[in-house]
């Protein structure tokens, strides 16, 4: 394997200029001369400060009339939380410290825009203090079509309502090709990116997210980043990038993997993609998050050298992962985290949603 970097090619990694070709050409680099590059662009981009932050992920639902494929949580019959449920929630999460709450919930006709701002202004009621980080674009494209009202409307009312960020979810691979196969009933690439356009256009900040090690091709999972990347240059709305494993375990696009002898992304190639997101999104999209549920403490650890910044949220719950087949637990406190960074050599930092310190 080559381990040269040609000067052109970091030129234009710097300035933030890397091309499809220079993708490609940079997977085929030994993996430290990869993650060594990565940790360049990280250092000159962040330094050595390493963010997370105290939060609580909060499941309105389990049920959802969509079909995607790789999702081991949807429930036909299941829950769905009330208000005062829901209020009970975000008091234990502040009651533990925690800044931001994480809203999610499914693709349910009765859960209009009136529905997501109601859930907004109670929260913001009770806790003016708790930052908001809720639902997704399939949600909010969904509920404009039940409601009839157009996605830059409903990002206005729930900004209105008191909504700090939407969650950049239920993106998977902006490829109309894989999204075809593993969540056919789902919005299309161009309605997801015309979505979380809207959303930033409507002054809500967005992170971004990709699933990847299933279907997709190199060049499709590539793609998806140089997509992020266009959306970034217009609107500068995405606060960092979430790369996602696919956990194969408990449902049908997994099992499908499972039977043909196919399993989960192993350590170097989760590596590779972090150093690759650092280096095609250097200068426009600037933090990585290292997802400790998926990847677990000690390859993080590794990751925050090879292009990530951020290890993402003590959760207190991520039903999702565990019910996709994640062993790594669904809470980690502050204290864990902050040992988790400062024996990686690198210093700890609570933020909020938009990365600013807390």
């Amino acid at each position: 394997m080559q381990s040269f970097i040609p000067e052109d090619t970091r030129e234009k990694a710097y300035q933030g200029e890397i091309t499809p070709k220079d993708a490609l050409d940079l997977m085929e680099l030994a993996p430290l001369a990869l993650f060594n590059f990565a940790d360049q662009l990280h250092s000159n981009t962040v330094g050595d400060v390493v963010t997370y932050v105290v939060n609580r992920n909060i499941y309105i639902t389990n049920m959802c009339r969509g079909n995607c494929g790789f999702c081991a949580y949807r429930s036909e019959k299941g829950f769905m939380l009330d208000m005062d449920q829901i209020l009970e929630k975000v008091s234990e999460a502040s009651e533990a410290g925690a800044v931001e709450v994480c809203i999610q919930g499914g693709f349910l006709p009765q859960l209009d825009i009136d529905y997501y701002t109601s859930v907004v202004e109670n929260i913001k009621e009770a806790f003016p203090k708790i930052s908001i980080h809720g639902f997704s674009p399939m949600e909010i494209f969904y509920a404009c079509e039940s409601t009839g009202i157009s996605p830059e409307e409903a990002f206005l009312r729930l900004k209105a309502a008191g909504l700090d960020t939407l969650t950049g979810t239920s993106a998977e691979i902006l490829s109309d090709r894989v999204r075809k196969i593993i969540c056919p009933g789902k919005l299309s690439t161009d309605q997801w990116i015309n979505t979380i356009m809207a959303a930033h256009q409507a002054g809500l900040r967005t992170n971004s997210t990709i699933m990847y090690g299933h279907v997709e091709t190199l060049e499709e999972r590539l793609n998806h980043l140089f997509i992020l990347r266009s959306i970034q240059q217009k609107t500068g709305g995405f606060t960092e990038l979430v790369p996602l494993p696919f956990m194969p375990y408990n449902n049908p696009v997994g099992e499908n993997m499972l039977s043909q002898g196919k399993f989960m992304t192993m350590g170097i190639k989760d590596l590779r993609f972090y150093a690759m997101a650092r280096i095609i999104l250097n200068g426009h999209i600037n933090n990585i998050q290292a997802s400790w549920v998926k990847l677990g403490k000690k390859l993080c650890q590794v990751a925050l050298h090879c292009g990530a910044n951020d290890l993402g949220g003590t959760l207190m719950e991520d039903k999702i992962s565990t019910a996709s087949g994640s062993t790594n637990g669904e809470y980690v406190p502050p204290a864990e985290i902050e040992w988790i960074i400062r024996s990686s050599g690198r210093v700890p930092q609570q933020r909020n949603a938009l990365y600013e310190g807390v």
